[in-house]
């Protein structure tokens, strides 16, 4: 049992619902409540419309939640709820955490360099010299240095997501967030960034959430892993329960939960997931909504 000095975020009874069109209401995250402890990967999965992303941007306060708490604990900041925070206070949190976006969220109209800069012009007092060693050292970290001068036109996928990375880095941050981070990759690629993110988080001693439906990804970063089901977490440990269940012989597993856990850790096609003939009432919603920012 972790005690409180190794929390870092402790996210308690999270509800998030979205108004429809006819006046009705969807809850898309239903009683959420997890911790984050320090320097850990923590990874959370699902489906296509279980919640992952509208919880990925309560986190970083994109959206805000209809109740519960989401209590960052930061040595200069100390306890804040980002729930019920003022702008000034959600701005200080946020300059504590870097984000890696589904498709690097790079400017194009700015070179690589440029781009890491960025943040360190807006958010730090450092001057322009300082600012260009530390830009050097965080593309090297990312082994993207040769390519500094480029736009994001001219690179690819995996070196978008990269250049991305240095930047969601180059405050130093406590936490990283990463969304779908092999999202658009070939599997060497992906792998390849799987490893850049653990080698990051040993070297920065970096705490990072990581949202993904990529098992295979999961299973290579993640210290403990969450799975969401219809906006309800249906299983949170360590990688090695999800290990196990995922090896197990499915005739042997007593409960439906743990069938339908493993159906979607081995991606087979039939299962408690797929028997029942369509999709339930809460996908068919959010394929209806999923135009709404936040919804995946």
């Amino acid at each position: 049992m972790p005690v409180e000095a190794d929390i870092v975020l402790s996210v308690r009874d999270l509800i998030v619902r979205f108004e429809l069109a006819d006046g009705s209401e969807l809850t898309v995250l239903d009683g959420v409540t997890f911790d984050v402890l320090r320097g850990e990967t923590l990874v959370v999965i699902g489906g296509s419309g279980c919640g992952k992303s509208t919880l990925l941007n309560c986190l970083i306060g994109e959206i805000e939640p209809d109740a519960g708490t989401i209590m960052y604990r930061l040595p200069e900041l100390g306890e804040v709820d980002l729930a019920t925070a003022g702008d000034e206070t959600r701005d200080a949190v946020r300059k504590r955490f870097g984000i890696l976006f589904q498709s690097g969220a790079l400017f194009s109209s700015l070179t690589v360099a440029e781009n890491v800069a960025l943040p360190l012009k807006e958010h730090s007092h450092v001057a322009s010299d300082i600012i260009d060693i530390v830009v050097a050292m965080k593309l090297q970290q990312v082994r993207m240095l040769p390519h500094r001068d480029k736009y994001p036109a001219q690179l690819s996928g995996g070196q978008k997501k990269r250049a991305g990375l240095a930047r969601a880095t180059a405050l130093d941050p406590q936490l990283l967030f990463y969304d779908e981070p092999g999202a658009g990759l070939d599997p060497v690629t992906s792998s390849a960034i799987d490893e850049l993110i653990m080698d990051l988080s040993h070297k920065l001693q970096v705490t990072s959430v990581v949202v993904t439906h990529d098992m295979d990804s999961a299973f290579r970063i993640a210290d403990r892993m969450i799975m969401l089901q219809q906006g309800k977490i249906m299983r949170i440990g360590p990688k090695r329960d999800f290990d196990a269940l995922r090896a197990a012989d499915p005739a042997r597993l007593a409960t439906d939960e743990d069938r339908l856990i493993h159906q979607f850790l081995r991606g087979v096609a039939t299962g408690p997931l797929t028997d029942a003939e369509g999709m339930s009432e809460y996908e068919k919603v959010l394929v209806g909504v999923k135009s709404m920012a936040g919804i995946r």
